[in-house]
């Protein structure tokens, strides 16, 4: 990822390159552009900045098969925020997930959209990771996923979608991406980008 577009005035425009009114609305905002700026290099994320991990999202975006116009906007805003208040987010232990970035964004974004499928996949988008997370640390016989497929099952191959989308970004690990490609029952499985043969 190329840091050629950090620089200018208008370097968020042309790094993101927004293509509708709210798109161009959200990044002239000074709130959402400091959360875009937000970030150092770390594990998952070497690109650093919340913006450059963006562009990799809606990249991989574009490059999805059989996309309507209308989930392409959907996803592209859903990108657009996802990350963008983690700089908000509470560092505090134990946690307060009150004050997780993807609440925090949901709640931004509900004074541009209504919809739900976008509000819904912002707020939980890294949901699938944990579930993830708790399954490899407490087993279970029952599904880890019952509660979050109860929250997005109205959206779930959206949802599905965007974790790939988002999964395959920087130098994650793909191992909950396959998890959830194999445990999400009703998912039409998409490949955007090959796993590395060590990854399989």
């Amino acid at each position: 990822m190329t840091h050629r577009y950090l620089h200018g005035p208008d370097s968020i425009e042309r790094l993101i390159r927004p293509e509708t009114s709210l798109e161009r609305q959200l990044v002239a905002l000074p709130e959402f552009r400091h959360g875009l700026w937000w970030g150092e290099p770390r594990f998952g994320h070497p690109e650093g900045k919340v913006a450059l991990h963006v562009r990799e999202v809606l990249d991989n975006i574009s490059a999805l098969p059989k996309l309507s116009d209308s989930d392409r906007s959907r996803l592209r805003l859903i990108a657009l925020a996802h990350d963008t208040f983690k700089h908000a987010e509470s560092r505090t232990r134990p946690r307060d997930w009150t004050k997780r970035h993807g609440l925090l964004a949901r709640r931004f974004m509900e004074a541009y959209t209504t919809d739900p499928v976008v509000l819904d996949v912002i707020e939980t988008h890294d949901d699938a990771y944990y579930k993830w997370l708790s399954q490899r640390r407490r087993p279970s016989p029952h599904s880890q996923l019952d509660s979050l497929l109860s929250r997005v099952g109205h959206c779930l191959q959206l949802y599905y979608l965007f974790f790939k989308c988002d999964t395959q970004t920087g130098d994650k690990i793909q191992a909950p991406l396959r998890w959830f490609e194999q445990v999400a029952d009703g998912i039409e499985i998409v490949r955007i980008k090959p796993f590395w043969p060590w990854e399989r």
